[in-house]
């Protein structure tokens, strides 16, 4: 199977990349499996009804979000009834919403999808690791779901590292979201478990970290916060990685970055 995860889309700029370009992605690299990261898909800050089913009509099977998830406070009925648009697992249980699912990709295949929220440097939360048991059990790799995906919204890279080898063998991949820098750590780690710290951003990169630079730049140089955050408007990169897994043990076979228009050299798995 290859699957493919797409990092947090900012704002019009990313979300349009994403809609114009993901049919072709899908197409081009034989992708059977497409998860992306929405949470900044609004202005920057949380996913709408509307956004989400533009994501899902381009192509998407899952959308994952991270600590924006609620922003849009408007839609956070529409977690409820969405079963393929997932907010953290280790938010409180009484909160709208599921923390994973299992889903149908290509040729029947099963995927199971798993959301995380980190506890370093960011509001607090649950554990992760008791409500990443509570999703994995009964569901074994390779029996119950032919692929098993963990986004880790965290700022922490060592909190990201520790999960992927927590998981190492028993997952797919475990891949990094919320810091929109990608990293150079694409790998596949000792068990089997394909890993990236961070898949970046889709959005565009001439900007401080999707936000329009002149607001983040004032706040550096004079300490205030002169104005409100904006996406940056200027040509989307699309950020992400794709991963080969081997169609009996569900492990992964391969991972590559993913980097497709804006100022990012490009970057593409190998075909065919």
């Amino acid at each position: 199977m290859r699957l493919a995860f797409l990092g947090d889309i900012m704002g019009r700029t990313g979300r349009t990349a994403v809609v114009q370009r993901l049919p072709d992605l899908r197409r081009d690299l034989g992708l059977d499996f497409v998860i992306i990261n929405g949470e900044n898909a609004a202005g920057g800050f949380g996913i709408t009804a509307d956004i989400a089913r533009n994501l899902f009509d381009a192509g998407a099977d899952c959308i994952t979000t991270g600590n924006h998830a609620y922003d849009q406070r408007d839609d956070i009925p529409f977690f409820d009834q969405e079963e393929r648009l997932l907010r953290p697992a280790n938010f409180p249980k009484s909160n709208p919403g599921r923390g994973a699912g299992l889903y149908t990709a290509k040729y029947d295949a099963r995927v199971l999808v798993i959301q995380l929220h980190g506890q370093r440097f960011m509001a607090p939360m649950d554990d992760m690791v008791p409500a990443l048991e509570r999703e994995l059990e009964g569901i074994e790799l390779g029996r119950e779901a032919d692929a098993i995906v963990v986004d880790v919204h965290a700022e922490a890279t060592s909190e990201k590292y520790s999960v992927g080898h927590y998981l190492d063998g028993r997952v797919s991949l475990v891949c990094g979201s919320h810091t929109h820098v990608p990293t150079a750590d694409a790998q596949v780690l000792p068990a089997g478990t394909a890993f990236q710290a961070d898949a970046g951003m889709c959005g565009d990169y001439d900007s401080v970290i999707g936000m329009e630079k002149s607001v983040p730049i004032d706040s550096l140089v004079n300490k205030i916060k002169s104005g409100r955050f904006q996406p940056a408007s200027g040509e989307a990169t699309i950020c992400g990685l794709v991963v080969d897994t081997d169609n009996r043990t569900g492990l992964a076979t391969g991972i590559w970055p993913l980097r497709v228009g804006g100022r990012l050299s490009e970057a593409l798995p190998p075909v065919g």
